[in-house]
Parts: C-alpha cells; structure tokens; sequence
C-alpha cells in the first residue's frame, strides 16, 4: 500500500491512499487541476481512482469535488449528515448525486480490495470523521481536523504502517496571532485542531515497531512553521518504547503546496 500527501494545509487538502489495485482519494480541497497534476507525478490515472473519501464539509476539503466528479464521475463516500452538507456547498454545483454514498461510522466498507472505516472525531462540522484504510495486511490512519482524541480514536487508529496526523498550529503563536479572538478560541477548543504537541502526543500513543512513515498535516498557514512541527513532535516522541532516535519512524511536514514524497508500506 501506498500514502501520499498531494496537498495538506489550511488552504487545502487531498490525500492519496492506495494498494496496486484500487486508487483512493481522501477529500478534494484543491482544483482538479492541482489534484490531477499531483496524481499524474505518482503515474495515477483520475480515471481509476475509486472512491473519494469525504471527511467533513469544510470548503478546504471538498473545493475541487464538484469539477472533478462532473469530469470523471467518481464515486464519493462520507456520512449521509456530511453528504447532506456537501450537497448545500454553493462551489459544488451541479453534479451527479446518485455518486454519493452514505457510510456508517465504526463501520467498515471495502472498496475494491480495500476496507475503509470511518472514525468519529471532534471538529466544528455536522458528523466529522477521520478514516483507516487496510488490504487485510497494511494498515494506513489518516486524522485531521480534530481538537482532541480518546481512546476509542487512538484504539482505532492504531496498529497503522504509515499515517498522516495533524499538528496544526504552534499555540503561542496562534495567542499572539492576528486572528479574531472567537477565531482563537474555536482552534484551541475541543472542536478546533490539533496543536503540534498534541499531535505529537497521539503521534507517541500510535507507534509501533513496524511503521514506515509519518506525515505530520494540516499545518497552520498563518500559526505554524515546518520547522516548529517537526520539532515539537519530535520532542513529544523523546523516550518511547521503540526508538531513541525519531528518524527511524521517517517523519515527514506534509507539503502545503504539492505533493509529498509516498510512503511505501
């Protein structure tokens, strides 16, 4: 299996998940113009891409859904409250909805040769999920756009070969920032985003001996740098159980502005 950042940020997002048969997308915040041109630098065709997996309804997540389910005709998937939602998005469009396909949270559903589960998490959207993808072998967890976890999510999530988890935003930064303080107080809630050192924190509680990569997502265009997130993860991971040195788990800042390099699994 395969996980590839073809863009994650603030300004949006699409994430590829993928096995030699079947091709998955996870949101399509990006014009179909950036999402084709990231598939084709992976030598992925949109036409044979699957399903696009909805998380929620936010427009850094579904911007570009509409264009490409008129171009290609993809099938989608999310919950029937998310879809509803989708539906309502004034940048869809018109489009087929009969592509639509109302998923079950904690319920598993194969694409292909893949199973997909959908997990609920905490964000200020009508019936947010975040997504495991398996082939019966490898596992891949994909979790944004969450502003705190349980076990039930860590329990889920776990056992992953590679994932992608949010760290969002530096809190001191996003204190001090130019953003309205509603603004503020929502990111910091626990429906908003994940900090660096929380998404460190679950980072830490998902690892295992046999991951080989991780990208840390979602980061804050105007509250976060690189840098910061890494470093401040990394600095969650000191003295886990399976490696003094965190370069071995090959973490990686997903791109903002194009595609990561994959994650073989």
């Amino acid at each position: 299996m395969r996980l590839c950042s073809l863009y994650s940020g603030s300004s949006g997002n699409c994430i590829y998940v993928g096995s030699d048969r079947t091709h998955l997308l996870i949101d399509a915040g990006l014009s179909m113009k950036k999402i084709v041109t990231a598939l084709d630098e992976m030598d992925v065709k949109p036409e044979d891409i699957s399903g696009i997996l909805i998380t929620h309804e936010h427009s850094d997540h579904i911007q570009g859904l509409g264009v490409i389910l008129r171009k290609y005709g993809i099938p989608v998937y999310g919950t029937p409250k998310t879809l509803e939602a989708v539906s309502q998005y004034k940048g869809l469009g018109k489009v087929d909805f009969s592509l639509f396909h109302g998923v079950e949270p904690e319920k598993s559903f194969a694409i292909d040769d893949l199973w997909v589960k959908p997990i609920s998490i905490w964000h200020d959207a009508v019936d947010p999920v975040c997504y495991t993808v398996t082939d019966g072998d490898k596992k891949i967890s994909v979790a944004t756009d969450m502003g705190d976890y349980d076990s039930h999510i860590v329990d889920a999530l776990s056992g992953a070969d590679a994932m992608l988890i949010e760290a969002n935003h530096d809190i001191r930064m996003l204190e001090v920032g130019p953003y309205p303080y509603e603004l503020k107080k929502r990111i910091l809630g626990r429906y908003g985003h994940l900090c660096n050192e929380k998404g460190g924190q679950l980072i830490r509680e998902l690892l295992n001996d046999h991951i080989k990569g991780i990208y840390l997502g979602h980061l804050s265009k105007e509250n976060n740098f690189p840098e910061l997130a890494y470093e401040a993860v990394k600095g969650e991971l000191f003295g886990n159980p399976y490696s003094s040195d965190v370069r071995d788990f090959n973490i990686m800042v997903a791109d903002r502005f194009g595609i990561s390099p994959v994650i073989e699994c």
